[in-house]
């Protein structure tokens, strides 16, 4: 990956209205859309990763739940959310027995944890995610938020990248 400086300087250039309406297509939480903005201006590619790096690990459950809203259930990308569809690539074709194990699943997954199954999905197959939503499904609501929070963080570092590329 190149590193954009110019991109990052025009994101940063961008008046806080706009840059928090950019931010929170990245990540739907609002503390960490501010937390990253406050970090600005980004000396690099890096320095803007560092930024949600820090902003993901300050977030409450309260945020998380925030940032959690904007994602789409795992299966069912939302219908003409380019950015849902890319993610969730992995579940283009597959098998109705497989969506429908995913389904019930997440059902499984949201009646314990009262949230969306969320997990990194680029790059991933839906029998890989559906394995890894019944790995994680045993887990302790505590460490079930930790490794979200990790997954976010993964996640704001694909859309952040993708957004200094296209800029």
């Amino acid at each position: 990956m190149t590193n954009h400086p110019h991109a990052l300087d025009a994101l940063a250039a961008v008046d806080a209205a706009e840059l928090e309406a950019i931010l929170l297509e990245v990540c739907s939480s609002p503390r960490w859309a501010a937390a990253v903005a406050e970090a600005k201006p980004w000396s690099d590619r890096g320095a803007l990763l560092a930024a949600n790096a820090a902003a993901m690990a300050s977030l409450t459950a309260e945020d998380l739940r925030d940032a959690m809203a904007g994602h789409a259930r795992i299966g069912t990308p939302k219908p003409g959310d380019a950015t849902s569809e890319r993610e969730q690539a992995g579940i283009q074709g597959v098998d109705q027995a497989v969506l429908d194990e995913l389904r019930e699943a997440n059902a499984a997954y949201e009646a314990k944890f009262g949230h969306v199954f969320l997990i990194c999905a680029t790059g991933r197959t839906a029998t890989g995610m559906l394995a890894a939503l019944r790995e994680r499904h045993p887990n302790d609501a505590a460490t079930e938020a930790e490794i979200v929070r990790g997954e976010l963080r993964k996640i704001n570092d694909i859309r952040l990248n993708r957004l200094i590329d296209t800029a």
